[in-house]
C-alpha cells in the first residue's frame, strides 16, 4: 500500500505509477520507484533515473549479477568466487554496497534488507533509499567508500560511472 509506505518513510502521500520507467520523461519529481530488472545494467539506469527524477523513495531488487561476475577480477576473490552459488552472493553484496554508497552520495539515505526472490536464488538484496539531507561530509565519505570498493575488487560499476560522468559534465 502506498500510503503505508509514505507515512513509515515520513512523507504525507506517495504516488506512482507501474511500467517500464525507461520511457518516462519528466522534469517534475517524482514519488516512488520501484525497480525490478533481471539484467544488473537495467537495474543500474533505473536507479540512475530515479536519482535524476529526485524521487523520495527507492525499493530496489536486483535479479542478478552475471555481469558483474564476468567482471570482478581480484585474486582477494578468486576462492570466494570459485563456486558459482557463492560467487553469485558474493556479486550482489558487491554491487549493491557500491549502488547504497552512490544513492548516500546522491542525497538518500540506504538501507539494504534481505528479501526472499522466489525466482532466482533463496535470497537477494533489496535497496531501500529514502531522500533526505545528506551532509557534504557524509557525500564525500560515501563516495570514496563506493570509489575504495571499486578499486580493491576490480569493478567498473554502471550507477557510479552514470551518476559521476553526469556531474563531471555539469562542471
Amino acid at each position: 500500500n502506498c500510503n503505508k509506505a509514505a507515512k513509515k518513510y515520513g512523507y504525507d502521500q506517495l504516488t506512482f505509477e507501474v511500467g517500464d520507467i525507461g520511457g518516462y520523461e519528466s522534469d517534475e519529481p517524482i514519488d516512488m520507484v520501484v525497480s525490478l530488472h533481471a539484467c544488473d545494467t537495467a537495474t543500474d539506469y533505473a536507479l540512475y533515473h530515479a536519482i535524476r527524477w529526485k524521487a523520495k523513495l527507492i525499493f530496489s531488487v536486483p535479479c542478478c549479477q552475471h555481469e558483474l561476475n564476468g567482471q570482478m577480477k581480484s585474486e582477494n576473490l578468486s576462492i570466494l568466487t570459485r563456486y558459482g552459488i557463492v560467487k553469485e552472493r558474493t556479486a550482489a553484496l558487491m554491487t549493491d554496497a557500491i549502488r547504497g554508497c552512490m544513492l548516500e552520495y546522491c542525497g538518500y539515505k540506504t538501507d539494504l534488507l534481505e528479501f526472499i526472490d522466489i525466482e532466482h536464488s533463496s535470497k537477494n538484496i533489496l535497496i531501500r533509499a529514502v531522500k533526505k539531507p545528506v551532509s557534504e561530509e557524509k557525500r564525500e565519505r560515501a563516495k570514496a567508500e563506493a570509489e575504495r570498493l571499486c578499486r580493491i575488487f576490480g569493478i567498473h560499476q554502471t550507477l557510479m560511472q552514470l551518476v559521476l560522468t553526469e556531474e563531471r559534465s555539469h562542471s
